[in-house]
């Protein structure tokens, strides 16, 4: 089986590692991490402007929208260790709303790239004002970050919190009061 020139990359690390690639358990360890990679990195290839395609509609609603725990999986660009959590995301339409689906979708196109959780949460909320135009927007994302309770200072209980607030949702503190109530909300029970 003749290994293209990134598998034997990582052959090369596995090596540096201390390990063995010929190894009968580790002789296809280099594509399956080359394609477990290519599928979590998979939001370099997504393009934003054909997810929108279709999805938005013209209705007078002008209340809250709240989609919460919205689940993401991220590599953090420092140490290309995993960071995973939940996003909450709200807005106020301006006659215009988005098929609920498309909110994870969206999220999931920049989680899935080399990220910091503090610019993912701003580009969420930078596309979702863009390509809704609402009169405010929230983004409240909570993360676990492996590259700090696996390594480094290994605190296993701690967990990243960042927000983005556009609009209405940044100008006018009772708007932003009820999205964080609305996210801090019991669920069905």
């Amino acid at each position: 089986m003749k290994l293209t020139e990134h598998e034997e990359a990582i052959k090369k690390i596995l090596k540096a590692l201390g390990e063995d690639p010929k190894r009968p358990d580790l002789i296809k360890t280099p594509k399956r991490f080359l394609e477990g990679l290519r599928e979590m990195m998979s939001g370099y290839n997504e393009n934003l402007d054909a997810l929108w395609n279709g999805a938005l509609f013209e209705e007078s609603y002008d209340d809250m929208v709240v989609v919460r725990n919205i689940e993401f999986y991220s590599l953090c660009e420092h140490h290309v260790i995993p960071f995973y959590g939940r996003c909450h995301i709200g807005y106020i339409p301006d006659r215009r709303i988005v098929g609920l689906s498309k909110i994870p979708r969206i999220v999931d196109v920049f989680a899935r790239r080399l990220q910091v959780q503090e610019r993912l949460t701003h580009q969420i909320g930078e596309a979702l004002m863009e390509g809704l135009k609402p009169k405010g927007l929230g983004v409240v994302m909570e993360a676990y970050h492996l590259c700090m309770m696996m390594r480094g200072v290994q605190k296993q209980n701690s967990f990243a919190l960042t927000s983005f607030m556009g609009g209405s949702f940044r100008d006018v503190l009772q708007t932003r009061e009820e999205f964080v109530a609305h996210v801090h909300a019991r669920a069905f029970e």
